[in-house]
């Protein structure tokens, strides 16, 4: 028996056998930069307890902080589909960790903020080279598991470095900055001397010009291609339902835990959940993986918004604590099917041709999420109270799951039709 137990782990890990050996180096990136990636998940707190913003106010801030992710998003796409992967991410993250190392010596002054929308500025522009690089070194066969795994990677770290930063923040604010800036420059390290460039050269371009699937290479600017997949461009405002919801973590909770616990408590122990959180997804990803591994990506995200609904919803009132640790395992759940099975249909749906600016779409979904979220949320809470909103939050869940299983309905005619086409 105590074999077996020692054992287990092993079996678990081994879903992972036989990807590229860049993946791994990627995933090893990936922990040490969310580990240090402290400020983020406390801005909310900062903006209001240390700047003195209204919800509302903390809100409008996140709405520019997201159109500046977005523009460079859209920046980054364009120039990693014309000038690589690798060389785009170490320059837009080395300025980006650069952004935050003035912002530990200006206390509470605004150029605080208007830093971090620098800094979001260039972390989207590096985002869809992350990608891109993932959907490189990977195909139909194994993508799964490597997105899996490296999202797996980006929870490791975030089930530490909250936490840490959770303590720090009331009496160290300054070593929030220095330590984000510090684990970007590391990871970037790690990413120059152990990883290749991986833009497809003009062979792999001609490989996959015969084969008739949406990774053939298209030509033409992002809009021409987009379109010319309905079902994902669908997917991708389907998906922006399932972000409004989640936007509410680094929004809503850490306002309703301080609200219930006070001043004192209320940071720490959002630290300390958001650590569970990523407690949850290192025990649970490669079970969760296993068992939908099988399934089509939209029906795992139509269970993902249900999950959201659920673990969001049921924080309508709840004074103890240990309820929160229930909420947060249920949209964990969620968030584990959301995050793995929608970077896997996008790579599955882009054209080798157009990685990037594919990708640089997933950042906008996420950007524009993480940004009207805060304002939406800002507003209703200052309107109607921070309870009403966890009601919302369950209605939309269940429209986001109903939509999704729609999708897959218009999905199967689509294939049908286009094999009619094919075939005539």
């Amino acid at each position: 028996m105590i074999l077996n137990i020692l054992q287990y782990p092993m079996r678990q890990i081994s879903l992972y056998s036989g990807l590229p050996r860049s993946i791994y180096i990627l995933f090893i990136v990936r922990i040490v930069n969310v580990m240090g990636n402290f400020v983020y998940p406390f801005l909310t707190l900062f903006l209001t307890d240390r700047m003195g913003m209204s919800a509302t106010g903390a809100g409008t801030y996140f709405i520019f902080s997201a159109i500046s992710q977005a523009i460079g998003a859209l920046i980054g796409g364009k120039l990693t589909d014309h000038f690589g992967r690798k060389k785009l991410i170490i320059i837009f993250q080395g300025l980006a960790a650069v952004c935050f190392v003035p912002c530990a010596f200006l206390g509470n002054s605004i150029l605080v903020p208007v830093l971090l929308i620098l800094c979001g500025l260039f972390s989207g522009a590096a985002q869809p080279a992350n990608s891109a690089m993932v959907t490189d070194l990977t195909d139909k066969e194994n993508r799964a598991k490597a997105f899996s795994l490296l999202y797996l990677g980006i929870n490791i770290g975030f089930s530490i470095g909250p936490m840490i930063a959770g303590f720090m923040y009331r009496n160290y604010t300054r070593w929030i900055f220095f330590g984000n800036a510090a684990s970007i420059l590391i990871s970037l390290i790690l990413l120059f001397i152990f990883v290749e460039e991986t833009m497809p050269d003009k062979e792999k371009i001609e490989k996959a010009s015969s084969i008739n699937d949406a990774e053939a290479p298209e030509a033409g600017g992002l809009i021409r291609a987009l379109f010319k997949r309905p079902v994902l461009l669908m997917f991708i405002l389907v998906r922006m339902i399932n972000q409004l919801i989640y936007s509410t973590i680094g929004f809503s909770i850490p306002l309703q835990l301080t609200n219930v616990f006070g001043n004192d408590s209320g940071p720490a122990y959002f630290g300390i959940i958001m650590s569970f959180t990523g407690i949850i997804v290192v025990l649970f990803t490669i079970p969760v993986t296993k068992l939908t591994m099988k399934v089509r990506p939209i029906i795992n995200m139509a269970v993902a918004g249900m999950l959201y609904g659920i673990g969001f919803g049921m924080m309508f009132y709840m004074d103890f604590l240990w309820l929160y640790f229930v909420a947060a395992f249920i949209f964990t759940l969620g968030e584990i099917l959301d995050v793995t099975n929608s970077g896997v249909y996008v790579a599955n749906n882009s054209p080798v041709t157009h990685r990037g600016r594919f990708n640089s779409i997933i950042t906008l979904v996420a950007t524009a999420g993480s940004a009207f979220g805060p304002f939406v949320w800002g507003m209703f809470i200052d309107s109607f109270g921070l309870q009403k909103q966890w009601i919302v939050c369950f209605w939309i869940g269940i429209l986001s799951c109903v939509l999704m299983l729609l999708l897959r309905v218009f999905e199967i005619k689509f294939l049908i039709r286009r094999q009619n086409e094919q075939c005539n």
